[in-house]
């Protein structure tokens, strides 16, 4: 039996839901998927998310769910069970056990520690105050945005890539920042004199204020920071300083457990430390002396303790050639290996002021022994590879990168990549080799970055292998490549094919099952993603509606367990209460089982139910038998609630009895599958204390009729709801919803909310669709009453679904308590 199976696995255990540890199961995943039954532990609110590009979300330009590399999602669909918010207090090396700061204690066959680095915070009086954050999470991004509204001088402590990054962030933010830093260079550590003078100059055109070489002595203020006192006596005014003055190791788990511990965690070539089964990768470890703060040495490093833990012999890792290629304030910086002058150095140099263009190659004899490139780092793969290899310096290599020619001095992209070997490494995050790159363009289709991003993790990280990425693609397609012209968008990177076009391929091919799909249309990933699977599983659905046999291993793990997971690896029950409207023996009901399974909280939800949060996925077949209610589909792509206000039947105001009608709308199109989910809200009065200008479909009652409003969204992307038309009965209400509904279920692209829709459709085009043509409308209509006809009765309990009890106890969802 499956459960057998699930006992035999080890136990894999990570401790910090980084990019370095999770870069570690990716790999498992990919080699011995079956192996390790997975548990990690990550002590931040989020999913695993791509730290380096913070600063995006700092300036604006990116959101937290646009840097998130892993959503909860793809934890359950990997069956890892996934604590959030959680925190590893103590490591039992005895009884292999994690005990947590929630109670809990984790078992494990095999440990990766993976806990990363702190920041620096200096250890001056006043470090504590409030305004005083460090630069290392979203939750030190979000209070720095928030400073910004209500502050205006900013000061950064730390002239290092991370003190540039938030300076430049909160400037954008509109504040004024100064930076501070202890050296007389900025980024000392990865650049000379000459390019640090230039980067300085550069900065200080785009509004920011540098005071070098001064040391901060205090933090002024009584419980918020106002200034810093530095050494001289002097002092500087600010509201909010930000300390990035450098990483340390978060060595503080391995140490309180007595694991070997120096600056960070003790390993060895296979990243193992003297424990047994305990492992360290990243910023956390320290390797032959050596703690890396960059995320391809991390890399390396977690392909090594991949392969060690699948079992199979990799080579030792001995260290990693550093080299750093960067976009600093909107200007290109790359160095590697040696890169200040000193006895026995020969250094070659161009100095463009005009072009703002600096190049320095260093050699020992006649070896290239490291360089620093400002303004043109088109040669910085060649650069890094001929600084690792040290290779003799020759006219061929002093023309590429010193020679004329192009626009930089250097020859253009295209004409670099050219000249690479095919194993010179494009993606130093990645490990991506051009020939990787190159064949998947050649032989697979690759034709855009972001299916070399899917493929091969180009891109992925720390995105500063955008450009060469962009020069591949155009060097092996040629005219049919456009740098700047979007690519041909695909549902996933498992293809190229449009949702328009595999919709049109199912109808005109006469396709029946998400296999035969992704054959027909010859898929990249033969087994398809979690992205793709459940989009084709909808148009399949949607497309023969009589036909067509629901695929549930395609669908997500939450509509599979008929609940929400949450950060704790237990689940949200929400029965269904039509129209927000329940009864003494419902409440009753809810509260015995909320009682008697130890529900962690009841909670009323804005759509006017009650969820049932922390419930154990054991419990659930039991949770739902004795609600003995239908499910309110929480989870679902689909209709979730009406929210209803009391109408004429109570309210002195109401002229319309939206209870009724809201009430009459949910038992219609409930569990009728959509692109997203869908809200409504009926009110029986312009007061609209239901919100209907907020949701995907609202109604408002008036002495005439009703008022019907679409595309409302009051989530992340929020967006006020548009007048579709007024309608006299109810009759004409419910026959424009269902058109409505079906004309947005059979244009929809799976995932995409109404307000996304019908911004992309156009609102005039439904209103002739759904409204105005009424032959289009009664063909809408009878269309979605087919759909109708086959979704189950919707007062069939969920306690009867064969398929929930079947996913519950194979284990298709994630592992907890």
């Amino acid at each position: 039996m499956t459960a057998n199976n699930n006992l035999r696995k080890e136990k894999l255990v990570l401790v910090g839901n980084g990019m370095a540890g999770m870069n570690v199961i990716e790999q498992i995943l990919k080699l011995q998927p079956q192996q390790y039954e997975i548990t990690v532990i990550g002590e931040e609110p989020h999913p695993n998310y791509n730290r380096i590009q913070l600063s995006y979300v700092l300036e604006g330009s990116k959101a937290l769910p646009d840097i998130i590399l892993n959503p909860i999602e793809w934890y359950a669909e990997n069956r890892i069970r996934l604590f959030t918010g959680t925190k590893a207090e103590h490591i039992d090396t005895a009884a292999k056990l994690v005990r947590l700061d929630n109670g809990e204690a984790v078992e494990y066959d095999k440990l990766i520690l993976a806990t990363g680095s702190k920041p620096f915070i200096l250890p001056v009086p006043g470090a504590d105050k409030e305004g005083v954050v460090g630069f290392r999470s979203i939750q030190d991004c979000e209070d720095m945005m928030q400073a910004a509204k209500s502050y205006r001088k900013a000061a950064v402590i730390g002239g290092g890539l991370l003190g540039l990054e938030a300076a430049r962030g909160l400037k954008e933010l509109g504040m004024e920042v100064s930076v501070i830093h202890l050296m007389d260079r900025l980024m000392e550590r990865q650049l000379d004199p000459v390019s640090a003078g230039m980067l300085k100059s550069e900065m200080e055109a785009q509004g920011l204020s540098f005071f070098m070489q001064a040391q901060t002595s205090e933090l002024l203020g009584d419980s918020r920071v106002t200034g810093i006192r530095f050494a001289d006596g002097s002092v500087l005014e600010t509201d909010f300083v930000v300390m990035a003055a450098g990483i340390k190791p978060n060595a503080e788990l391995a140490q309180a457990s007595g694991i070997p511990v120096n600056r960070g965690i003790l390993v060895d070539d296979y990243m193992r430390t003297e424990f047994e089964g305990i492992y360290a990768v990243g910023e956390c470890n320290e390797h032959r002396g050596m703690c890396y703060g960059l995320v391809a040495p991390l890399y390396e490093q977690g392909a090594v303790l991949a392969k060690l833990l699948c079992g199979m012999e990799p080579s030792p890792y001995t260290g990693s050639t550093v080299s750093t290629k960067l976009k600093v304030s909107g200007v290109d910086v790359f160095s590697a290996g040696e890169f200040l002058d000193a006895p026995g150095l020969t250094a070659l140099t161009v100095h463009d002021p005009w072009k703002k263009i600096y190049k320095k190659i260093l050699l020992r004899g006649n070896a290239v022994v490291g360089g620093v490139l400002f303004g043109d780092v088109a040669e910085s793969v060649r650069l890094a590879r001929w600084t690792a290899e040290q290779a003799e310096m020759t006219e061929d290599i002093h023309q590429a990168l010193m020679g004329g020619g192009g626009c930089c001095g250097g020859g253009s992209k295209t004409s670099a990549v050219d000249a690479m070997a095919d194993s010179d490494i494009v993606c130093g995050c990645s490990g991506v080799t051009k020939g990787v790159i190159l064949n998947g363009i050649k032989n697979d289709g690759w034709a855009s970055v972001d299916e070399i991003k899917q493929h091969t993790g180009a891109t992925r990280s720390c995105g500063g292998c955008k450009p060469m990425v962009e020069a591949l693609l155009a060097s092996a397609l040629g005219a049919d490549y456009a740098a700047g012209a979007p690519a041909k968008a695909g549902i996933c990177g498992c293809t190229d094919k449009s949702r328009e076009e595999i919709v049109a391929a199912i109808r005109e091919k006469g396709l029946h099952s998400v296999r035969e799909v992704m054959n027909v249309l010859e898929w990249h990933e033969p087994e398809g993603c979690s992205k793709c699977r459940p989009a084709l599983n909808y148009y399949l659905g949607m497309i023969w509606p009589e036909e067509y046999e629901d695929e549930r291993e395609s669908r997500f793990v939450n509509e599979r367990l008929h609940a929400n997971i949450q950060k704790d690896g237990t689940f949200s029950v929400i029965p269904r209460m039509y129209g927000g409207v329940t009864s003494p023996s419902e409440l009753k009901k809810i509260a015995q089982v909320a009682e008697k399974y130890d529900v962690k909280m009841v909670k009323v939800t804005g759509g006017q139910r009650l969820d049932l949060l922390g419930v154990k996925k054991e419990d659930l077949p039991k949770v739902w038998e004795e609600l003995d209610m239908p499910s309110g589909y929480g989870y679902a792509k689909s209709l979730r609630t009406v929210k209803t206000c009391v109408g004429n039947r109570f309210c002195r105001f109401g002229t319309q009895d939206s209870i009724g009608v809201g009430i009459e709308l949910e038992k219609k199109f409930e569990r009728l599958w959509m692109p997203a989910k869908f809200k409504m809200a009926v009110n029986g009065c312009p007061r609209n204390c239901a919100e209907s200008g907020t949701k995907d479909f609202g109604v408002v009652g008036n002495d005439g009729g009703w008022d019907i409003f679409v595309g409302g969204n009051g989530g992340i992307k929020l967006r006020g709801a548009d007048l579709l038309c007024k309608v006299k009965t109810d009759e004409e209400l419910v026959a424009i919803c269902g058109a409505y509904i079906q004309y947005y279920r059979e244009t929809g692209k799976f995932g995409e909310r109404t307000s996304e829709w019908v911004e992309r459709i156009g609102l005039d085009v439904i209103r002739e669709a759904v409204v105005d043509n009424l032959d289009s409308r009664q063909t809408l209509v009878e269309r979605v009453e087919l759909a109708l006809a086959q979704v189950e009765d919707p007062w069939m309990k969920v306690r009867t679904d064969s398929g929930l009890q079947q996913s519950l106890y194979e284990n298709v969802a994630v592992h907890q308590s």
